[in-house]
């Protein structure tokens, strides 16, 4: 069949938590005029032209929504399928929500592809930088590599806290988002899968936005659970340290 669902593979969960996968640095993406028209008429071709509507529970907003997931995803590679992972299901994008929210008139359904995969793309790249900035130094001895896990996981979880705003499901971004990070440090996917799950354990739980406490000893646990010493309590010798990670 041509439909482009038809011509990409199914996405394995492998895929999505292997962050070189995502990388920025690792998957280059060219955009400009041209390339954004060239994405709205993609788009558009597969926008139908009478909508399902709940009447006829939005199955046609529902399979332009996977062609639209196709597209992209060939086009662009594996790095883009969070373009449509939206706050209400735990994820960071706002300018998608579902097929049957937002496919709608050709040119509009087009124009919230394009803005979703560009906020896809931004929070991919402020993600890198942050992974880069809250990386335990190479030489660090176990106590200061305790105390920057410890940073690391709080600031982590309360981005992807402000990213989905409670919404179901959005510890499913916190643990997914910690379990790209750690692997940056150059822990493999599955210990670092392991060391994520015994720190949050179900501890946070969906449309509740936990206590600082409560983030905080995840954070801990975490630090602890992989090094085997607990964080340093007087932070006064980091404070520049800090200061730069609480300004994001």
């Amino acid at each position: 069949m041509p439909f482009p669902e038809n011509r990409v593979p199914p996405l394995s969960y492998e895929a999505m938590r292997n962050w070189d996968e995502l990388d920025p640095a690792r998957n280059p993406f060219a955009w400009d005029e041209d390339e954004e028209a060239h994405l709205r008429s993609l788009v558009r071709e597969w926008v139908p032209p009478v909508l399902s509507g709940m009447a006829g529970w939005w199955q046609g907003e529902r399979w332009c929504e996977r062609q639209v997931e196709a597209i992209v995803r060939e086009r662009y590679g594996t790095w883009a399928w969070g373009w449509s992972w939206c706050f209400r299901h735990g994820g960071p994008i706002g300018n998608w929500v579902t097929g049957p929210s937002s496919v709608t008139t050709p040119d509009e359904t087009a124009a919230r592809v394009v803005a979703a995969l560009l906020e896809w793309r931004e929070w991919l790249e402020r993600l890198a930088q942050r992974f880069a900035e809250l990386a335990p130094p190479p030489d660090a001895s176990p106590e200061d590599r305790s105390w920057h896990l410890e940073r690391a996981c709080v600031r982590l979880v309360t981005y992807a806290l402000d990213c989905s705003g409670a919404e179901g499901g959005w510890y499913g971004q916190a643990s997914t988002v910690l379990g790209w990070f750690l692997t940056t440090t150059g822990m493999d996917r599955a210990e670092a899968r392991r060391a994520v799950e015994s720190a949050i354990g179900g501890r946070f739980k969906s449309w509740i936005a936990p206590e600082q406490t409560l983030i905080d000893s995840v954070g801990e646990d975490l630090a602890v659970g992989l090094t085997g010493h607990a964080p340093y309590r007087d932070h006064r010798e980091r404070a520049a340290l800090e200061e730069l990670h609480d300004r994001y």
